[in-house]
């Protein structure tokens, strides 16, 4: 199906109109502003109204909100902030989060190739939805927010080598070797750019701030579409080369005027959450294969069970990552943080689909969960971190200051 003007026109309306429905009923209850792009476009899309339809142009776009999903994570991690005792724990529990994922996925699945599929799915993170609840929640300088932050950009970057190491259709050994090959031109790019080699822009930078040129974004763009063609022309998963991006974009800034970083920040999150990435929520909404979870009790019952498994294989070794002196509360809400997942379940059913290896049914059972635990997740998180949500944090808390728009 071809997406029509008519198509077009009702995805700008439903982009305007989840935020007013989420400030509007956030009055009583703080619901993500994603559940309600993914629910609009699941009502206005082929299994609802029909008002939007499939087509390669939202697809396209769609791919470009994904992108700049994960761009804005990587761009959001200060990766000085978590580095030591929280970045250490996480890569601990995402290596658990991967055993035990394939491990349990293994008793739900027909053969092994579709577990590892089903296991990868489970061990992500979003932490580019997470990021904006922790902002607004007033968590990102906690302690408690370095390590749900460290937390998310390993259950973010894990899953991506996962998929170009597994999942790329290469050989685990030649894999490797073109991920090591991606990792040297990406490690030098970074390279160059922490020891000060993007600071001659930022003269230019600043000249451009206000006029039509507008360097800085034009920059930033043209590193985001860089690193996905190589990501692309390697066979990698698009989205590594896009938190890459996102991590490299972030350290060209470094040592420019903070005013100015910041005002650089509000203009790519304009471009990215204004824009792109609500495409992106509300064509996982369209696309959404309802029919083939519901037709099945069977394909049906597995979303409860594919919720329980994102708390018990993802949330419970994210606790490892808790500061030292954390409460059961906080422990308990980081595991629900770090068990909030979407966006990597979306790519990893898709190449699943794509290739054979997983049913449709049980991918829309995967997203469905993927979407409740988007919904409950962050939600109760705050629910039970709200007594001590407001404290602030003391002299010896590891602080992480994030650059924001």
């Amino acid at each position: 199906m071809e997406l029509t003007v008519g198509s077009l026109v009702v995805v700008a309306l439903v982009a305007v109109t989840a935020p007013l429905l989420a400030r509007g009923i956030g009055r009583w209850i703080a619901i993500p502003l994603v559940v309600f792009e993914i629910l609009l476009g699941l009502a206005l899309g082929p299994s609802g109204l029909g008002w939007i339809t499939e087509g390669p142009l939202l697809d396209a776009l769609s791919e470009f909100g994904l992108a700049m999903l994960f761009f804005l994570a990587g761009n959001e991690v200060d990766f000085r902030a978590i580095r030591g005792r929280p970045i250490k724990r996480s890569v601990l529990g995402w290596l658990i989060s991967l055993a035990l994922g394939i491990a349990l996925a293994t008793l739900l699945s027909p053969s092994f190739s579709t577990a590892v599929f089903i296991g990868i799915a489970l061990t992500s993170t979003a932490l580019g939805t997470i990021m904006p609840v922790l902002r607004d929640a007033g968590e990102l300088r906690s302690a408690f927010g370095v390590g749900v932050v460290a937390v998310g950009a390993v259950g973010e970057f894990g899953p991506l080598l996962a998929i170009s190491l597994f999942l790329g259709g290469r050989e685990p050994g030649l894999a490797l070797v073109v991920i090591i090959v991606f990792a040297v031109v990406a490690g030098a790019a970074i390279w160059l750019a922490a020891i000060g080699v993007g600071r001659r822009f930022h003269a230019i930078i600043a000249a451009t701030l206000h006029s039509s040129s507008q360097f800085a974004v034009r920059l930033v763009l043209f590193i985001l579409i860089a690193l996905v063609a190589l990501s692309v022309m390697l066979g990698l998963d698009m989205l590594l080369g896009a938190f890459t991006a996102g991590v490299l974009g972030r350290l060209l800034l470094q040592g420019a005027p903070e005013k100015d970083a910041e005002f650089v920040e509000s203009k790519l999150e304009a471009v990215g959450f204004g824009f792109l990435v609500p495409i992106f929520f509300i064509s996982t909404g369209v696309t959404f294969d309802l029919d083939a979870l519901v037709s099945d009790a069977r394909t049906l019952a597995l979303v409860p069970i594919f919720l329980v498994l994102l708390l018990v294989v993802r949330g419970l070794p994210s606790m490892l990552s808790a500061p030292p002196g954390a409460t059961g509360r906080d422990r308990t809400s980081l595991a629900l943080f770090g068990a909030t997942g979407l966006p990597i379940i979306v790519a990893v059913t898709a190449i699943g689909v794509d290739a054979g290896e997983v049913a449709a049914g049980t991918a829309a059972a995967l997203v469905g969960a993927g979407m409740l635990s988007v919904l409950i997740f962050p939600l109760v998180a705050l629910l039970i971190r709200r007594p001590t949500a407001t404290a602030k944090p003391s002299p010896d808390d590891d602080v992480f200051v994030p650059v924001e728009g």
